[in-house]
């Protein structure tokens, strides 16, 4: 059984910061990409930032700049490096990783994490 777990949200004020970690456990053969989502009240979960294996990563246009997604392949381990926070990034962060249960890829799923709140106050 695979488990993602996030940590690290939290209230902060407008202009702060900070760092959201996910880390995947169980049993498996690694982790194809890793990203984390958002979810804010009465929208649709969105797409925050990207990370493949090899650590090529892709932002949403909101978040450019202020966001750094990175991983630790050792330690199954994705951050998101949250800064110049705003009001509009309050929301529940979702990690998500693919799970490659075995060497060659052929059985993979997708995890989702319970969520973590994060709240920007102005």
């Amino acid at each position: 059984q695979v488990q993602v777990v996030e940590s690290g949200g939290g209230l902060v004020q407008a202009g702060g910061s900070l760092r959201l970690s996910c880390a995947a456990s169980g049993t498996f053969s690694r982790i194809n990409f890793m990203a984390w989502y958002r979810q804010a009240p009465g929208k649709q979960r969105e797409l925050v930032a990207h990370i493949t294996s090899g650590g090529a990563t892709r932002y949403a246009d909101s978040v450019k700049g202020r966001f750094t997604i990175s991983r630790d392949n050792a330690k199954n381990t994705v951050y998101l490096q949250m800064n110049s926070l705003k009001p509009e990034d309050t929301a529940v962060y979702y990690c998500n990783a693919e799970i490659l249960q075995t060497p060659s890829g052929s059985i993979r799923f997708n995890s989702w994490g319970q969520g973590t709140q994060v709240t920007v106050s102005s």
